[in-house]
């Protein structure tokens, strides 16, 4: 049987058709627009995912045999406010999970609240991109919006509705809206009376490997699949890139390098969240995750390339970087574009150069994008070792570790064994493992990963690159704190 997985990412939307052995057929990936409607905003059309799913869904399936379509689902951007009226009409353009608008109301629920009900209610504290402040902001400026809303969800359940008619989310991606108890697998009541919503505008909750519905017939019309096609819950594009990974179970690691970076540690236990500064989550697995999260990572890299140096040429640009320049950079970089979440939560921090001299080069730029990325992430890989967490290898994914290059500096700043998949495919493969798993392919998320995620190759940290990493991230630890107030300053 045939299954596709539709990774509904941030500038596009790729899906990928796999064979029930894990071969992947076709990957189609149709572009859409990112609006920046004030400083810090940042949105995007719901109807603008549907059409391109739509379309690539025609595209993905063109070749095949159709009857074969078992099953779809989904790896989506998390975090995003979707609302619709009573007559299904979306009410406004989603907010994003890397909007910052909503620091008054994240910081009122952080302080008037209180991070320690916060972690109560949902094992995390509040962060600006996360989509309980997002509704509080609607219900604060835009009161005739909010008195509509008659569904609330996130960007992939947005598609899942308009494919079967099911109101769902699945409890990965429903981790992150700071509305749902974490440990127990159901909405938050606290946090529903906190933003004033009820739980009938709120999906119903799925496991990630669960079947939420069937093609509707029209839409099966349209797309020449059969109205049996199960349409699968899929899971937040983490969670489901870590499935794609093979990092399911318990203490397993993934990083990725997308348009924002995380850390991923599987887990199969709810431990307490001693350090919110990275997020405890649900897992598509159905068990439980850590994660700390980047707001800007390969997207650090994009805004330099096509932005600043105005070339689509990035591995021509990486070339002249050889392991003797590795850790003895005199150029750093802030990788805070979009603000930061973890470990920060300040999304009024911004991008920074320091220690650039008349003798810095291209490359000297270059490279610290690259290193300013890899320290981001060392961050949450601390906050993980403080709490215990031993971390000895990970997994890698995203277009970030398309670069030989990134993939040396991730592992010599981590001080980590890097290991490689066949398929970098992350999201849509994980979404494709989800539907094949619903279908009955493989008996659980584990066993599919066991049988279709390969290793092909292992980075391995230079012990002599990894001492001089560590003595440059040492420094790289200062200059947050040093600049944060002024930030602050730059906002006011």
């Amino acid at each position: 049987m045939l299954y596709i997985g539709v990774d509904l990412g941030t500038s596009a939307v790729k899906l990928l058709l796999m064979e029930g052995n894990g071969t992947i057929k076709n990957i189609v990936s149709k572009e859409y627009p990112l609006y920046f409607p004030n400083p810090g905003w940042s949105e995007q059309k719901a109807e603008d995912w549907w059409t391109n799913v739509i379309a690539g869904i025609k595209e993905l399936t063109a070749d095949c045999d159709k009857s074969q379509v078992a099953g779809i689902s989904f790896g989506g951007q998390m975090h995003g406010l979707v609302i619709l009226d009573k007559d299904d009409n979306v009410i406004r353009p989603a907010i994003l999970w890397n909007d910052g608008r909503t620091q008054k109301e994240t910081d009122y629920l952080n302080n008037v609240i209180g991070k320690d009900k916060l972690v109560e209610y949902t094992a995390n504290i509040a962060f600006a991109g996360f989509t309980a402040p997002k509704i509080l902001w609607v219900k604060a400026n835009e009161p005739e919006n909010f008195a509509k809303i008659a569904k609330i969800m996130l960007p992939k359940d947005y598609l899942a509705y308009m494919l079967s008619g099911t109101f769902c989310t699945d409890v990965s991606d429903a981790s992150g809206m700071l509305l749902l108890d974490v440990k127990n697998r159901k909405w938050s009541k606290e946090m529903l009376e906190i933003c004033g919503i009820t739980e009938a505008q709120l999906p119903k909750l799925f496991e990630s490997y669960e079947t939420v519905g069937t093609l509707k017939p029209e839409i099966a019309a349209e797309l020449g699949l059969s109205t049996d096609v199960k349409i699968v819950a899929g899971a937040g594009d983490n969670a489901a890139a870590a499935v794609g990974t093979g990092t399911v179970g318990d203490g397993k690691c993934n990083i990725s390098l997308g348009t924002s970076g995380t850390v991923f540690i599987s887990s199969k236990s709810f431990a307490e969240n001693e350090n919110p500064a990275i997020h405890l989550f649900d897992h598509a697995d159905g068990s439980y995750h850590l994660m700390g999260c980047m707001l800007s990572a390969a997207s650090c890299n994009k805004w330099w390339m096509d932005e600043i140096l105005q070339t689509k040429a990035y591995a021509d640009e990486q070339k002249g970087i050889t392991d003797e320049m590795l850790g003895r950079n005199h150029v750093y970089y802030l990788p805070y574009l979009m603000g930061e979440r973890s470990p920060h939560n300040n999304p009024d921090a911004r991008a920074a150069f320091i220690g650039m001299s008349m003798d810095s080069t291209r490359q000297d730029m270059v490279l610290a994008i690259l290193e300013g990325v890899a320290f981001g992430l060392r961050d949450s890989v601390e906050v993980a070792r403080k709490l215990g967490i031993k971390l000895d290898r990970t997994k890698i994914c995203g277009g970030g570790a398309k670069s030989p290059l990134w993939k040396k500096i991730i592992a010599n700043v981590m001080n980590m064994k890097v290991d490689v998949i066949e398929s970098e495919e992350g999201p849509g493969y994980g979404g494709a493992m989800l539907a094949a798993v619903a279908c009955g392919e493989y008996a659980s998320v584990e066993e599919a990963a066991a049988k279709l995620v390969k290793v092909v190759d292992t980075v391995e940290p230079d012990p002599e690159i990894a001492a001089r990493y560590e003595a440059m991230y040492q420094k790289f630890v200062k200059m947050y704190p040093a600049l944060k107030d002024v930030y602050d300053d730059i906002k006011a």
